[in-house]
């Protein structure tokens, strides 16, 4: 029964296979390619490196990197504990409390997920110069967390409807109020909503680009992505160089990722939109 039983998933572990080389093969041309002179890059730009140098992280790590580093996990981090706290704050009433408007909310919510970035760009540009946080790493906090509430409150709107009412029930009768009951008895429990919520936010907010490209204007407030341009030079790319910028820069992606994966997925399941 059990050598059936592989055999008729064969067809899962083979698909797994193919996803993993595409997903993988990116990740490991960038490794390689960081590992290059920009000389041995442009002859071979595809073979391994015949002796790895690791002078293109030492370039990266003694020009301005740390710096835009720095901001975008400044950014980042800020603006992921805002959302999770503001997100899951405005799913319990979504998800526990019925009133007239639980519905219409939910699918404003809904439709929030819709708006192009693009169409707020000239509002939020204008908003950020009255509000005096033009060219800050602060300008873009709000920014991040607005466009990133929407899809947050579904996910954790969807994961409250699964946990059973009789926690509050019981909470209610020893006489526990309704702050206290969610952060105490319910927000433990959505563990695997948040690492979701964490972890889809935080890529986003540290891959962004047009908000920070519109929102700063001097290098000491640039981010990450922006600050990769200055490994493009005037008649040239250094390839290497960029390719040994995304890799350091890829690893806090990877590191969190990796520690937190088992409750994304779970997340994820139990988040996901009923039918």
């Amino acid at each position: 029964m059990s050598i059936i039983k592989k055999i008729s998933n064969m067809p899962l572990y083979l698909l797994a296979i193919i996803l993993l080389v595409f997903t993988g093969l990116p990740y490991f041309l960038m490794i390689n390619s960081s590992l290059k002179s920009q000389l041995e890059f442009m002859t071979s730009p595809w073979s391994l490196p015949n002796f790895f140098t690791f002078e293109n992280y030492s370039k990266v790590l003694s020009s301005e990197f740390l710096r835009y580093f720095g901001n975008s996990l400044i950014v980042a981090v800020i603006s992921v504990i805002l959302v999770i706290i503001v997100s899951a704050m405005a799913s319990y009433p979504l998800a526990r409390i019925k009133f007239k408007l639980n519905r219409p909310l939910f699918i404003l919510f809904m439709i929030g997920m819709m708006i192009p970035i693009h169409t707020t760009l000239i509002p939020i540009y204008l908003l950020t110069i009255n509000l005096g946080l033009y060219d800050t790493i602060w300008g873009l906090i709000g920014p991040y967390v607005a466009f990133a509430i929407p899809v947050s409150v579904v996910i954790f709107t969807q994961f409250l409807q699964d946990i059973p009412t009789e926690l509050e029930e019981s909470a209610k009768i020893d006489g526990c109020g309704q702050f206290r009951l969610f952060w105490k008895i319910l927000f433990p429990l959505l563990k695997p909503a948040v690492a979701t919520v964490a972890i889809y936010n935080f890529i986003h907010i540290w891959n962004e680009f047009v908000f920070a490209l519109v929102l700063t204007n001097s290098k000491e407030n640039f981010t990450l992505p922006l600050g990769l341009r200055d490994f493009y030079g005037e008649f040239s790319v250094n390839v290497p160089g960029i390719m040994a910028a995304l890799t350091l820069g890829s690893l806090p992606l990877l590191l969190v990722y990796f520690v937190a994966q088992e409750k994304i997925v779970k997340g994820i399941a139990a988040g996901s939109v009923k039918g």
